[in-house]
């Protein structure tokens, strides 16, 4: 009995390093896999949700939101639900930057999610190399986001390069244009689909015939527009928001000046249709680079499902081309970490992500990735603004009798 006290102390001190040892385990799992719980996986989206392209963030959330809500209804992901921490950046580019820094540092999400914007996510370009954190499924074309790859930046859509290029060549090829112009906005977007276009055109042994550009964030278009005007240009690729380019093609209109006006995707198809109006006869293009989102019987077709799933949980809300965008980042962001398993890390969820081959999102309509692919889709889908709204568009032939016969 003499022994018992120390034989007490001992177990009390076997008792209380093995807890420390599960404790120091436990903490151990957190810091290596921020925004994993036992239940839920948090990402961060910072995104406009109010402002001059608020349009373009509430869509891309709303589509996400859509297919991650169905998922978390049947159970989550390897038993985790999915949370996404939305923040309103305005589309400025410190302000978003302020976001990812809440988002890592303090909130420790698991991956930022939704992106919305080139300057704005280049903005925050730095702080996701620093801190390994996975950024995907960014609303933007960005040149600078792909080259050269980037292991934790995965891209779903395709590019501004891939937009403009196929746009060039049907004007230069099927319509004959000689005279092209570009009207951007004075930022890292406007740049790239600036230089995306140059590039096109110089496969022509062409160059813009004029440039014209106006500031993020206002409507002052005049100037590009006298300048785009005065060159003769019989086609101006437009860079910018919808808000700023739908100013520009109405002034185009009052001043009797009509071009064919053609706008990479980012612009946003429904906002620009309403912007511009249903009666002008204005010839507006805009590149798409996801499909219709109408529905149809397809159990596989995502654009489908895109639209019974945003029904039931937003009937307020109507299907678009970037909440369509949304819906399959959401997609991609799921079966990344379906095959990343339970144990969920970052760099487990990258090789996950690395490791889809031909993943079906619908007809046509695949995504493959690889250690140097860091975009999954590289279809470029036209759509021409009739009647109030921009519907699919393929027969170049035709609409070039309509320009020589003036119809």
């Amino acid at each position: 009995m003499r022994n018992a006290p120390l034989l007490c102390i001992l177990l009390y001190l076997a008792l209380s390093l093995a807890g420390c040892g599960r404790s120091e385990k436990t903490k151990a799992r957190e810091v290596g896999t921020p925004g994993v719980s036992d239940s839920e996986i948090i990402l961060g989206s910072s995104l406009p949700l109010s402002g001059h392209a608020g349009y373009l963030g509430t869509q891309t959330i709303q589509g996400a939101r859509a297919y991650i809500r169905h998922v978390n209804e049947l159970g989550g992901v390897h038993g985790r639900t999915i949370r996404i921490e939305a923040e309103d950046d305005s589309y400025d580019p410190p302000q978003c930057l302020a976001n990812t820094q809440r988002f890592i540092i303090d909130k420790q999400v698991f991956a930022l999610f939704c992106y919305v914007g080139t300057p704005t996510t280049l903005k925050a370009l730095p702080l996701v190399e620093d801190a390994h954190v996975p950024l995907i499924g960014m609303f933007t074309g960005a040149n600078a986001l792909r080259q050269p790859p980037n292991r934790y930046v995965v891209n779903i859509r395709a590019s501004y390069y891939q937009e403009t290029m196929a746009a060039v060549r049907h004007m230069v090829e099927d319509l004959g244009l000689t005279k092209i112009a570009v009207f951007y906005q004075y930022d890292a977007y406007g740049f790239d689909g600036l230089i995306g276009t140059e590039l096109a055109l110089k496969k022509f042994e062409m160059e813009p015939v004029a440039r014209g550009s106006y500031i993020r964030g206002t409507l002052e278009v005049q100037d590009g527009l006298d300048r785009i005007r005065k060159s003769g240009a019989e086609a101006v690729v437009m860079i910018g928001t919808y808000g700023a380019c739908a100013r520009f093609i109405n002034l185009s209109e009052e001043e009797g000046y009509n071009p064919i006006f053609y706008t990479v995707s980012f612009v946003g198809a429904e906002e620009l249709a309403w912007r511009v109006g249903r009666t002008s006869p204005a010839h507006v293009f805009m590149s798409q680079v996801v499909p219709p989102p109408v529905p149809s019987d397809d159990q596989d077709d995502s654009a489908s499902n895109y639209v019974k799933l945003l029904d039931r949980y937003y009937p307020d809300d109507t299907p678009s081309f970037v909440g369509l965008e949304g819906f399959l980042n959401a997609k991609i962001l799921v079966e990344g970490l379906r095959r990343a398993g339970r144990d969920l890390t970052r760099e487990g969820f990258i090789r996950a992500i690395e490791s889809i081959k031909d993943f079906k999102l619908g007809p046509g309509l695949t995504i493959t990735y690889g250690p140097y692919d860091r975009q999954g889709l590289d279809a470029i889908h036209f759509t021409k603004l009739r009647d109030g709204q921009f519907t699919p568009f393929t027969d170049w032939g035709e609409f070039r009798k309509e320009l020589e016969t003036g119809k």
